[in-house]
């Protein structure tokens, strides 16, 4: 006959070994496919990681989510593909082998070749794989490693181009010259989507200035309004604020608000000590003024020097921002001019987006650095700061690097530098920044009125982390805007979890999306498959191999084009080895010239594509779809996915693209349900780093307590939605009382039921026929299964476990195991211990089938150990047996609510001894509880045999709850009161201190009460108030869940003795263990003499000698060789024999 596997103690990892050991063996993992073919296929999308860094702790997480649901659903027979990917392009690798080689973007065609460069790239992308596979496999997370999808091999990028090829025939493509977000760092302009990505707006203190444009030529309206000033007024400046000093010198127009209220401000420069005018807005005035200047009188403005402590400054007319507009003023840094319509700069124009909110209320506008200014100087007729550079074409004043353009008017001091410190490379930076000079330069020359640090929110490079500028590039954009609203209808149908990610983050975002900027001027990535002519006029976009293969041959016959780079690759062959033949990256692909319809030579457009793009593209490209897999796509197989899961920064990243692209060309949604996980805390809930030392290794973790106890603890310890607060000790804990327990349970089982020589080979015991106490843990075991079931189904694997943790530590173990155990060791192998062995096996095995998605070791071990002894079921691991269902006929709630009450009185009965510190073994005589109705007496009166067993207490008196005996207090819960109740909390605390005992009873009763507060009718809950019962001499009294017991805590000689009969019998169980007596072994005790200790064993012998199968109970006056055992005031010695 099998037995059940016994163990010495728990060790997670030797199972997780072991376990894993036999899932690559066996290959359980492909079996869990295989073996559902046939079955409704459930679609699962992985997001590619990036293989040139390391894994952290965070991707434990993310990994065991996607885990989850796959188990899941493969347990309830559906069949789940899971492919792996690798997203291998874009900005983290090219600036990682940048660093490692030692080059900037700039080196690139120089110091190195295109082709280098990207086979370094090649090289580096997948440099961590085998540390990402062993993470993988270590945390149980099954994943086709085999055959991942590779955003790099000519497969995937040629779906890739087949996409944008779709975009372009739907008139979805078009490049633009606007200002877009740009990364000097990473020398790639951004999409918005990247800008938006979390993190990358933080507050920065930067030098801000007000500058003093002086005016040239006021407008004719505002020249009326002063008319009568002209002879008082000189020195007359127009005030503006900037963040951003360094876009002064590309000034060329200031933005007023048509009908805000502007002053002409007569004072002095604080810095200059010169008298000026300026003009600014009339709200603004005391922000920009401050206390150091004041309102002055002629005699104040005559006695001004240097040295006084205030300004004088009056207020000399007023004027509307539309009278304003038409002035024109001197260029505030005469360092260029605009290379076009440079008469036309330096004018005061109309905006819409002016406020008075800050500033001056006066707007500098550099149109080369933002799309606001470039909008409204379009429409004015502004000319941006472009100058000719030595190729003649017209460029901003700060290059793509972010230096400063050299000139003969430029200061050294300024010319050729970077325009931001955070620029330069480490220990490099002057100390003082390109606009700290700038300001100093400006108080000098009596431009500044007011340089100051101002701490304001600013975008970075979500690569780099340097700040981003916005800078005026030429880049193809996709039509977002024309599809956002069809996008964000699609968005209602997908299940978000969070919901409110969905509808806010997400949501939100879809409704205000601009487009998408495409463009990437980097080298290592997909190329954009457009060829153009020079004049721009004729273009084409390649949307396969085969389409750019034959426009290559016609490029070669028309002359343009010498070869043909894919020469010897097979049309319509589909093997990887004919793939291989080919590279689609930039160092191949722009050596191709083609030839347009009218015969002109059409080079390919330098930029890359957004590597967001080619992971949006995954669901379509992983299949190489249309070219192969149609019937994937098509058919809905493979499409959209069921479940994806990924960081909540992929609401501006791989979620947005997968939708966008799904939406663009599909009209479809890419994804049904979406979880999108927080992110992973110090236990202080600061963001890990490398820098703060916080930051927790993956390995050392796995390795220290086990791939189950580390996936339990983060699934349990938080929703994934929701930031975790990641502490190693929660860890330990879990370990400790959820697989401690189970552990635990399991081992008591196999024990007995090795003794016994169970092995589930009898009769089913009907339940009806089984005790009441198997009923109810088999009521509740179905219960659990129905939740667990919905829990997984709605992707809420945290409430899953918790209803898995608390059914195994409080119902099967502390409650079940614990009660019934006797059951277990002692009597005849008859039908009621036969009864507990399949109770409590079906509850382990269910257990385990249960858990299995969130600890897929542990519980395949659990599994196999229980199946293997019984032969119940045949499959070779859980993973490949189906999920449990639960019984409807099995469940008995008014069996599942008696033991709820008993449950609770026991554990207020248990608290109470604590607090009193009287042990559990110490009987006592009688516990009072009242009883709010009939229906609540005959539910406890059910279980008080069960209670008083439990808590060790000879009597339970229920008592008529209007009986005065227990007298109940209540008093207010602001916590709950106040966020419900606002002002009127007090009325309505004063109202519940005055509660009659009748009204108390009633809320107790009933959970709820209508009171009138200053006529209004409110009604209270039991959350709203706190009920507990005064303590009556000699008793104690406690109180939960709307049950009130009163312990009666005085101890008889006859309970005293009962309590220390039954620390002997405790003594005797301990020594005969260590011992290393069998469990049915009869024994005989020999007690060294004491006068108290053998009072209570004459009292007791009987219960002794049948708890401890005692045979003969002798006493002795000295055991020289005894055993000491000590408790209480007792101290003695024990010897026991066969």
């Amino acid at each position: 006959m099998k037995k059940f596997t016994e163990y010495k103690q728990l060790n997670l990892n030797a199972v997780a070994d072991n376990v894993a050991h036999f899932w690559k063996t066996n290959e359980t993992f492909k079996k869990s496919v295989e073996t559902r073919q046939g079955k409704p296929e459930y679609v699962f999308y992985e997001g590619p990681p990036s293989a040139n860094g390391m894994p952290g702790i965070h991707h434990v997480m993310a990994r065991a989510l996607k885990d989850i649901f796959c188990r899941y659903q493969t347990q309830n027979g559906k069949q789940v593909f899971r492919k792996a990917g690798w997203d291998t392009h874009g900005l983290p690798v090219e600036l990682g082998v940048e660093k490692e080689l030692g080059i900037t973007k700039e080196d690139i065609g120089k110091k190195i070749t295109v082709e280098e460069y990207n086979q370094a790239c090649r090289n580096a992308v997948m440099r961590y794989t085998d540390v990402w596979n062993d993470l993988t496999e270590k945390i149980g997370y099954w994943v086709d490693l085999d055959n991942p999808y590779i955003t790099y091999e000519p497969k995937y990028m040629e779906t890739v181009w087949w996409l944008l090829k779709q975009l372009y025939n739907k008139d979805l493509l078009y490049k633009g010259y606007t200002i877009q977000p740009y990364s000097p760092k990473a020398g790639t302009g951004l999409s918005s989507h990247e800008l938006n990505q979390p993190g990358t707006y933080r507050d920065v203190s930067d030098t801000t200035v007000v500058a003093q444009f002086s005016v040239k030529n006021l407008s004719e309206k505002a020249s009326e309004k002063i008319s009568n000033l002209e002879s008082q007024i000189s020195n007359l400046s127009i005030l503006a604020w900037t963040t951003t000093p360094w876009t002064l010198p590309s000034n060329t127009a200031l933005a007023v608000g048509r009908d805000i209220e502007y002053v002409l401000v007569k004072t002095f420069n604080q810095y200059t000590f010169e008298p000026i005018n300026i003009i600014l807005a009339r709200p603004l005035l005391e922000k920009q003024f401050g206390k150091k200047f004041v309102e002055g009188t002629d005699e104040d403005f005559a006695n001004y020097t240097s040295e006084s402590k205030t300004i004088p400054y009056q207020v000399l007319a007023e004027f509307t921002g539309e009278d304003l507009a038409g002035t024109t003023y001197e260029q505030l840094i005469p360092w260029f001019l605009p290379a076009e319509n440079a008469e036309k700069a330096f004018r005061v124009i109309i905006g819409d987006f002016v406020t008075t909110e800050d500033g001056t209320g006066i707007v500098h506008i550099a149109p080369t650095f933002g799309a606001d200014d470039n909008r409204v100087a379009q429409e004015n007729g502004i000319p941006p700061m472009l100058v000719k550079d030595e190729n003649d074409n017209l460029v901003p004043l700060v290059d793509l690097t972010g230096r400063f353009l050299k000139g003969e008017n430029v200061p050294e001091l300024f010319s050729g530098k970077y325009i931001k410190n955070e620029y330069y490379d480490e220990g490099t930076a002057p100390e003082k920044s390109w606009d700290v000079e700038l300001a100093i330069l400006l108080k000098t020359e009596n431009k500044a009125f007011k340089v100051e640090k101002y701490v304001h929110s600013y975008p970075h490079c979500w690569r780099t982390d340097k700040p981003i500028l916005y800078y005026p590039l030429d880049s193809w954009f996709i039509k977002i805007t024309e599809v956002r609203d069809r996008m964000f209808d699609l968005n209602d149908s997908i299940n978000w979890k969070p919901k409110a990610t969905g509808e806010g983050r997400f949501g939100n975002w879809l409704k205000n999306a601009n487009d998408w900027n495409l463009s990437r001027s980097r080298y290592w990535g997909i190329p954009l498959p457009i060829w153009r002519t020079e004049d721009k006029q004729e273009e084409i976009l390649i949307g396969s191999v085969e389409e750019l293969y034959n426009e290559i041959e016609k490029a070669i016959a028309a002359g343009v084009q010498t070869n043909n780079p894919f020469a010897g690759f097979e049309i319509g062959n589909m093997s990887e080895a004919n793939y291989d033949l080919i590279d689609l990256h930039k160092n191949v692909v722009d050596q191709i010239i083609l030839v347009s319809a009218s015969g002109k030579p059409m080079k390919r457009e330098s930029d890359l594509i957004d590597v967001w793009f080619d992971s949006g593209a995954m669901p379509y490209a992983q299949w190489h779809y249309p070219f192969e897999n149609k019937e994937k796509i098509d058919q809905n197989t493979d499409y959209p996915a069921d479940f994806i899961a990924e960081g909540v920064d992929q609401t501006r990243g791989w979620f947005y693209t997968l939708h966008a692209i799904g939406a663009l060309v599909f009209d479809r949604i890419a994804y049904k349900n979406v979880v999108s996980n927080g992110l992973v805390l110090d236990k202080n809930g600061q963001k890990m780093s490398k820098r703060l030392g916080n930051a927790v290794d993956p390995f050392e973790t796995l390795s220290e307590y086990g791939p189950d106890a580390t996936r339990w603890y983060m699934i349990s310890n938080a929703n994934p939605w929701d930031n975790l607060k990641f502490d190693i000790e929660g860890i330990a804990e879990v370990r400790r009382k959820f697989f401690g327990t189970l552990y635990n349970t399991y081992s008591f089982f196999a024990l007995y039921a090795n003794i016994d020589g169970f092995s589930y080979a009898e009769a089913e015991v009907p339940l009806e026929e089984r005790p009441e106490i198997d009923q109810w843990i088999i009521s509740e075991l179905n219960t659990l299964i129905k939740e667990v079931d919905v829990f997984y189904a709605e992707y809420e694997p945290t409430r899953a476990a918790r209803a898995i943790s608390d059914f195994v530590q409080e119902n099967l173990s502390n409650w079940y195991v614990r009660l019934c155990r006797r059951r277990f060791w002692k009597g005849e192998y008859a039908q009621d211990k036969i009864a507990a062995y399949q109770t409590l096996y079906t509850c382990l095995l269910s257990i385990a089938k249960l858990s299995a998605p969130i600890a897929p070791f542990f519980m395949d071990k659990l599994y196999k150990d229980l199946t293997k002894a019984t032969g119940t079921e045949n499959f070779e691991s859980v993973h490949l047996a189906q999920f449990p269902v639960s019984v409807k006929k099995f469940v008995d709630k008014s069996l599942e609510s008696k033991m709820q009450k008993a449950q609770t009185i026991s554990s207020l009965v248990l608290s109470l001894r604590k607090k009193e510190m009287i042990k559990v073994r110490q009987p006592l005589q009688k516990v009072m509880i009242p009883v709010l109705d009939a229906v609540q007496k005959a539910e406890i009166e059910a279980v008080a045999d069960l209670i008083k067993a439990e808590v060790n207490v000879k009597e339970i008196e229920l008592l008529d709850d209007a009986s005065g005996i227990l007298v109940k207090q209540i008093k207010p819960n602001f916590k709950a009161l106040g966020p419900r109740f606002g002002k009127d909390t007090s009325l309505i605390s004063k109202e519940i201190q005055s509660f009659s005992p009748e009204q108390i009873n009633q809320l107790d009763k009933e959970g709820n009460l209508s009171i009138v507060i200053s006529g209004k009718d409110v009604i209270l809950s039991l959350e709203d108030v706190e009920i507990s019962s005064q303590d009556i001499e000699g008793w104690l009294v406690a109180n939960a869940n709307g049950i009130t017991v009163a312990l009666d805590i005085t101890i008889s000689d006859d309970l005293r003795k009962e309590g220390i009969a039954r620390e002997l019998v405790n003594r005797i169980q301990n020594i005969r263990k260590d011992s290393g007596f069998e469990v049915t072994d009869k024994v005989k005790v020999y007690v060294q003499n004491h006068a108290v200790l053998q009072e209570a064993i004459l009292a007791n012998e009987s219960y002794i000698k049948s708890e401890t199968l005692t045979e003969e109970l002798l006493f002795a006056e000295n055991l020289e060789n005894g055993i000491e055992i000590e408790f209480d005031d007792i101290k003695t010695k024990l010897t026991i024999t066969k």
